[in-house]
Formats: structure tokens, C-alpha cells, sequence
């Protein structure tokens, strides 16, 4: 029974994988961005009672539902960028894409750790700064 499970699993997330131009570092990244982004924002609701998106602060299913529909439609513009790229015989709008959505995510992160309360490193601000002019740039082209 572990074994069908696990291949299931296996069998669904290539095809999901493949649908959005393959699991190479870009879409790693943004994924894990996307679940770091996602936690972080329980822990600011849920532990420190700071968030920004409730009116009391703290946690509520409905806009934990919301974050991830909000996920869900950033890798359907994957999705969407991956094709583009292939009807159009080009690669780099889905790249383009994914530096976007990193560049967001990370900034998010970057919001949540600071209504926790953690000071901010400078070479995550410089990678910031990084992303999004490496984000702009692709959007130009």
C-alpha cells in the first residue's frame, strides 16, 4: 500500500513538474520561497498575533485559504509563462516569471520576519535588490 501511495504521488508530481517546464532550480526556489512565505505568515498570525491581514492579528482560516489560492495562481502564471515561451520558441518568460514571483515571495518573507521582530541581514536586502532588478530586467525583453 506505501509503495502505491508513493508512486502516485511520484507519477503526479512529474506530471505536474513537466507541466510547468520542468523541476530545475527556478521553480526549487520559488516552491520553497512559496512554503517559507506561507509558514512564516502562520507564525506571525498564529504565535506573535501581528498579522497584517486580519483585524485582530491572529490566525483565520479563511485568509490561510486565500494564501494558498494566492500560491496556487502564481504557478498557474508559471504555467502559463512556460507555454508562452513554447509557442512563441523562446526561454525566457517563464524564467522571467519565476524571478518575479521569487522577488515577491521573498519580500513577503522578508515582511513577516520583521512583524516578528528579527532584524534584517544586509546581503538579504542587497539579494532583494538583486532579484527584482534581474526581475525587471527579463520583464523588458
Amino acid at each position: 500500500m506505501k509503495e502505491r501511495i508513493c508512486t502516485i504521488i511520484g507519477i503526479i508530481g512529474s506530471f505536474v513538474a513537466s507541466l510547468l517546464g520542468g523541476w530545475d532550480a527556478g521553480l526549487k526556489t520559488l516552491v520553497l520561497f512559496m512554503g517559507i512565505d506561507y509558514v512564516s505568515g502562520f507564525l506571525v498570525a498564529g504565535v506573535f498575533h501581528n498579522s497584517s491581514k486580519t483585524s485582530t492579528g491572529t490566525l483565520e482560516s479563511i485568509v490561510g485559504w486565500k494564501g494558498l489560492c494566492r500560491k496556487g495562481m502564481v504557478l498557474l502564471f508559471v504555467l502559463i509563462a512556460y507555454r508562452l515561451d513554447l509557442a512563441l520558441g523562446v526561454e525566457y518568460i517563464r524564467d522571467a516569471v519565476i524571478i518575479g514571483f521569487m522577488a515577491n515571495e521573498l519580500i513577503s518573507i522578508v515582511e513577516n520576519a520583521g512583524l516578528m521582530g528579527l532584524p534584517l541581514p544586509e546581503v538579504i536586502i542587497k539579494a532583494i535588490d538583486i532579484l527584482t532588478k534581474k526581475a525587471e530586467r527579463e520583464n523588458k525583453k
